[in-house]
């Protein structure tokens, strides 16, 4: 029924003096459905289809759970299960990268998840650090960017030595990258299968392993190269966690940069080289 016929309707049945009271009520209430549930583009926060980056590039990930979230700084497939993201996406361009220190904000639940993200809670005293997947040591260029990082929606629990060791390695040779190749598109999360350790009260999946994969589209000849890292402390050097991007596919069945020529993802993606990575 249409908003107006129901005002109609009601203000025939009602005394005036009762009417103005009731309507402003229900148009509170109607502000507060939007707001919650509609984002800044005026769509819904939840999408189940790619989204183009910044630059017009098709570069989200498949969804096994169909629930595709868009922040103004990166995206992420929320998985209700493991309560966190089966991937976070973004792109890391040149110009990202900053020194910028911030004040650490408080890790806040993400409203545009309509069963909520984990609450931050369940990590404490849990022995687990609440990793970042999209650091916010990429989202530096101003606060806003800065705080998004901190929804838990992009986080998991990591062990410290592995967050603040091998996996801190990776995302600063990730940055490396940004600079020198003039942008990279990132895709990063925890392998989600049954039978995971978990935390905290609302049960959060303990990742065994984790995985990142980075595109580099900025010379006439694009690369990929993917990681997959053992959720454990590690000295060895990075170049002996590379896998091809079909191995992490097979593991995750999720699918990377689907939109990409049928010929150059299929090339891409079966390879492990490092050739035409500076580590």
């Amino acid at each position: 029924m249409p908003f107006s016929k129901f005002v109609q309707i009601l203000y025939h049945f009602m005394n005036r003096k009762y009417i103005y009271p009731i309507l402003i009520i229900i148009i509170t209430i109607g502000f507060y459905y939007f707001e919650d549930n509609i984002n800044d583009n005026g769509t819904h926060s939840e999408k189940k289809t790619d989204e183009k980056s910044e630059s017009g590039f098709f570069y989200l990930p498949t969804s096994t759970t169909g629930v595709i979230v868009t922040h103004h700084h990166f995206s992420l497939s929320y998985s209700e299960k493991h309560e966190q993201a089966e991937w976070v996406a973004y792109e890391l361009k040149k110009q990202h990268l900053s020194t910028n220190e911030f004040k650490r904000p408080y890790f806040e639940e993400d409203r545009k998840i309509r069963s909520s993200s984990a609450d931050w809670r369940n990590y404490k005293n849990s022995g687990y650090d609440r990793g970042h997947l999209c650091p916010a040591g990429d989202r530096r260029f101003n606060q806003e960017a800065y705080d998004e990082t901190f929804l838990t929606s992009n986080v998991t629990p990591q062990n410290h030595e592995f967050n603040s060791g091998v996996w801190n390695r990776l995302e600063q040779k990730v940055r490396y990258w940004a600079k020198i190749y003039d942008g990279v598109y990132v895709v990063t999360g925890g392998v989600l299968v049954d039978g995971l350790k978990m935390i905290g009260y609302e049960g959060v999946s303990v990742p065994a392993y984790f995985y990142k994969v980075v595109l580099d589209m900025s010379s006439e000849t694009p690369k990929m190269i993917g990681f997959m890292m053992y959720h454990s402390a590690s000295n060895k050097p990075l170049e002996q966690f590379v896998v091809s991007v079909d191995e992490i596919e097979k593991v995750t069945g999720i699918d990377f940069f689907s939109k990409l020529d049928d010929v150059i993802e299929k090339r891409l993606e079966a390879s492990s080289s490092v050739k035409g990575w500076k580590f």
